[in-house]
Formats: structure tokens, sequence, C-alpha cells
């Protein structure tokens, strides 16, 4: 049966998730870490992507990317795949696949995409490996909440929106972090990137189906699939 294309509009942001194989660890050492970003700033660079927040965890990544074109988010996932799949292998002295597949996406409306950014900065602590995103060095909360110098992250005009100037937009999006997502949200992001949908208001929705002539809004849920804490 052949694949469903993707949903893939030009400057509609998406929130990306490539885990690896049967769960497995993609990344061992620092270096392993620095390696992808490097990949990410340069494939991003290159397709014209805009990267919003990231979060690499041990056996998996999020990003969240405007990009500037359609099929451009193909292009910048299939380089740093290539890229850094050679790296790891190299390094580790393997061969073979490391990712599950292909990455899983879904359109962000305007009124989810903070959420979904705090949604994946704040991975590793639903994940128990800090007590806050702060303690995380592999994510772009350093950047979007404490100012520190990122080259890959692009802000999001809704980000900009949150101040005047930079101190005022991070005290802001620090601000953010005290509320907990609520369950319901927690689920409606979680099942919008497991089905490849359009997760945003009702507008929103109708806006993509109208143009990409599919729907939009996800199935109703089934029984869940179970998954470990970490791989959320």
């Amino acid at each position: 049966m052949p694949r469903s294309p993707r949903f893939d509009l030009a400057y509609v942001p998406q929130h990306i998730i490539q885990r690896g194989h049967d769960g497995c660890a993609c990344f061992y050492s620092p270096a392993d870490y620095r390696c992808y970003l490097v990949q990410l700033l340069h494939a991003s660079f290159r397709w014209e992507c805009a990267v919003h927040a990231y979060v690499l965890m041990p056996n998996h990544v999020h990003l969240l990317v405007t990009p500037s074109h359609v099929g451009a988010l193909a292009h910048m996932m299939q380089s740093i795949g290539r890229n850094y799949v050679s790296y790891f292998n190299a390094t580790y002295h393997r061969s073979g696949t490391l990712w599950e597949g292909r990455y899983k996406s879904c359109l962000i409306g305007v009124d989810y995409l903070l959420i979904c950014q705090r949604y994946i900065e704040l991975n590793p602590v639903r994940s128990g490996l800090v007590g806050e995103p702060s303690s995380y060095p592999w994510s772009s909360y350093a950047c979007n909440a404490l100012g520190a110098v990122e080259p890959v992250v692009v802000p999001h005009a809704e980000y900009v929106a949150l101040g005047l100037y930079s101190e005022q937009r991070m005290r802001a999006y620090r601000q953010l972090f005290e509320w907990d997502i609520q369950p319901e949200v927690l689920r409606d992001i979680r099942t919008y990137i497991q089905q490849q949908r359009a997760l945003g208001s009702a507008t929103f929705q109708a806006r993509v189906e109208e143009t990409l002539g599919r729907c939009a809004r996800a199935r109703p849920a089934h029984r869940p699939r179970k998954q470990p804490q970490m791989f959320e």
C-alpha cells in the first residue's frame, strides 16, 4: 500500500519526531549530540528551514521547524540522517539503520506554537532525566528562555511577540513554564504527531483541508499504545 503524502505547506511550522530503531540509543557521548546539532544547523540553512525548538533525547529527537517551501523539510531531514548516521556508524563500528523508519511530522497552527515548544523542551523533565528544563544541555530551552547563544535556533513570530526586547521575551517565556500543559493538550499533541495531521484551531484545520484536499483532523483515539515514559 503506498504511503500517504505528508502534510506539508510552506511557512507553516511542523512538529517532527524521529526515534531510534527499536528504541535504541541515537546518542552516546556529548560529541554525538554536538555532531547532530552541527548537521541540523547546516541542513536547516541549506534547505531554508527555520528551527524554533529542539530536544535531543538519548533515543529520539523532537524538532519544531518552519520550512520555506514544500519539500524543504524532507530534504533537511534526509541530509541530517545521511550525514549523522555515517558519523554514528563510523564512530561505533556498526552498520545499518539508526532510525525507526520515516520521521513523523504534523503541521502546527500558531495557537499551538508556543505550547508545542514547551512540550518539546519539557521532554527531559517528563522523562525523569532532569528536574527542570534548564538542567538538560541538549535542548533549545537555554536559548529561548535564558539567552544562550544557539546558532541553529530562529525565533518564531509568536515567540518574538512575547516582548519588545529580548530580556522581556525570555522572562515571559520562562513564565509559561510555571504552568503544566493540560493532559488533554498533551494527548492531542501526541495523537496528531502519531497520525501526522494538522494540530490547531478549527479555522487552521479548515484552511489546511482546503489547500491540501485532505482531512486534517485526527481520527478518534482507540486503545492507547503503551510506551515507556522516556519515549514521549
